[in-house]
């Protein structure tokens, strides 16, 4: 993500999620972006927010907890399957009395969406950001949504099922880069792009730890690399717990992906979050 040059008025650029994002990009910790699924299957906490009072109450906890962006979906992705389809309507219809609102608290909002319809209906209702799950390589009208709103995107490595023979940094920097000449193809410039590996995503619980523990080599993108490791199964392989008792192993896997150059973090647990990478970063700035 392209920060403005000292002196440069990042206002008059036409992109306001691009300049936004920028602005958060260039501070010295990494931005955390809190997750709010406004679903009845979430695999971490399914159901409890699918209800518009309850849905805005989290979205404003969460802001003053000091997340810097929501990320808001409404079709469960359930990273190790059982995940099921929702229709673009009924997608809509749990958006509808929840996104604008949340847009109208003040900060970044980000789709979370693998439909261009979905998208581009929640650009239109203020949201700044598309958050594509399958790295503009499922839904082939997603690259030309966010080239003509000029929206930022997150592409985000995924796989339809873990494979534990391959190497999975390989896969993801291929993936990455198909995905990358697709945006280039629509006409989607560089500095709105970040990067996820897609912790959890089509991947055993060690390519997640190794996702994690290499992830400095996919800074050779030059790009913003994003970590959501926040209550993922890995966790559990390593510690047994179930997704709301993992807030210890979000914690170590945040912290360890900022060390590995991680701009942004998403999380369930924004406070402990917020808490932990402050903290982390004052540490390291004595060294």
């Amino acid at each position: 993500m392209v920060v403005a040059p000292p002196g440069s008025n990042v206002e008059t650029d036409q992109r306001p999620g691009l300049n936004r994002l920028a602005r958060l990009l260039a501070r010295a910790t990494p931005a955390v972006m809190g997750v709010l699924n406004v679903t009845p299957d979430s695999f971490s906490d399914g159901g409890r927010f699918i209800e518009p009072p309850n849905a805005l109450e989290q979205a404003r906890r969460m802001i003053s907890e000091g997340a810097d962006i929501l990320d808001i979906g409404a079709e469960s992705t359930r990273p190790y399957g059982g995940a099921k389809a929702v229709a673009i309507d009924e997608e809509m219809r749990r958006l509808a009395p929840i996104l604008p609102a949340a847009v109208a608290l003040g900060i970044p909002v980000s789709i979370d969406t693998m439909k261009a319809s979905v998208a581009e209906w929640a650009l239109a209702a203020g949201a700044a950001v598309i958050n594509d799950v399958w790295g503009l390589q499922r839904d082939g009208d997603m690259a030309a949504v966010a080239a003509k709103h000029g929206a930022p995107v997150i592409i985000m490595h995924n796989r339809q099922h873990a494979d534990p023979s391959i190497d999975i940094m390989a896969d993801i920097s291929g993936f990455f880069a198909r995905s990358l000449r697709i945006a280039e193809s629509a006409g989607i410039a560089r500095d709105q792009i970040v990067l996820d590996p897609g912790i959890g995503f089509g991947k055993t619980p060690q390519q997640s730890l190794i996702a994690i523990a290499r992830l400095r080599e996919l800074k050779s993108f030059g790009l913003p690399l994003l970590v959501g490791a926040s209550r993922k199964r890995f966790i559990a392989s390593v510690s047994p717990a179930p997704p709301d008792q993992r807030l210890g192993g979000s914690i170590a896997a945040h912290v360890l992906a900022v060390a590995n150059g991680a701009a942004i973090i998403r999380t369930h647990d924004v406070a402990e979050t917020v808490q932990a990478v402050r903290v982390a970063a004052a540490i390291a700035s004595m060294r």
